[in-house]
């Protein structure tokens, strides 16, 4: 799937995501925990890579990390600055971050990797890897399976990863795995969080 073709279809949708999943009170308290955890360690600024509507980079901010939210998708950054006009949004690409090499702390990239053609993820994460500076570290959700493989998502195709694959990959792009959280709540597809340090 064309990387316009996922904007597109977010595009026309993001009003509907944004009510559904637009609140950080309506996510998982496991989730809230694991990046109110990372959110404490972080040395330096930071972005909510893939931000949609902005509830974690708000979220992020709170906990006193300076964070701005980039989103490919310009419905998501407007209604994210509506909604935390005291927190920065612009439009980027994963693919290419809008800061300088090593100008990181930290980077969040919760479930913005999913819709990506697994032979393009190694290019994000080796994006990631030039932004964040050494020691300093990326938080990686995504939908964790026993193969990887394409699914049927709500809005468009996505992809299950094995948490090792993404390990690997995270490596080859220059990261040590600290932490892989695996877990499956009722009525939800498996879920996968990596938290990797920068070499």
């Amino acid at each position: 799937m064309a990387v316009e073709d996922v904007r597109e279809r977010y595009r026309s949708r993001a009003a509907e995501y944004t009510e559904l999943l637009g609140s950080v009170d309506d996510m998982a308290a496991q989730d809230r925990a694991l990046i109110s955890e990372w959110a404490a360690t972080i040395d330096g600024p930071a972005i909510d890579a893939g931000c949609g509507p902005g509830h974690w980079t708000k979220f992020i901010a709170d906990h006193g990390v300076a964070v701005e939210g980039v989103d490919m998708v310009p419905e998501f950054v407007e209604v994210a600055t509506e909604r935390f006009p005291d927190v920065t949004f612009r439009l980027g690409r994963l693919e290419s971050l809008p800061v300088d090499v090593g100008g990181l702390g930290g980077v969040l990239a919760w479930y913005s990797v999913i819709h990506t053609d697994p032979a393009d993820v190694p290019a994000i994460l080796a994006e990631f890897a030039r932004a964040i500076r050494p020691a300093g570290t990326l938080l990686l959700g995504f939908f964790e399976g026993p193969r990887l493989e394409p699914f049927d998502h709500a809005v468009v195709t996505a992809y299950f990863w094995p948490a090792p694959e993404m390990r690997s990959a995270l490596d080859a792009a220059g990261f040590d795995v600290v932490e892989t959280h695996t877990r499956t709540d009722p009525g939800h597809r498996p879920y996968g969080a990596i938290l990797a340090r920068r070499r």
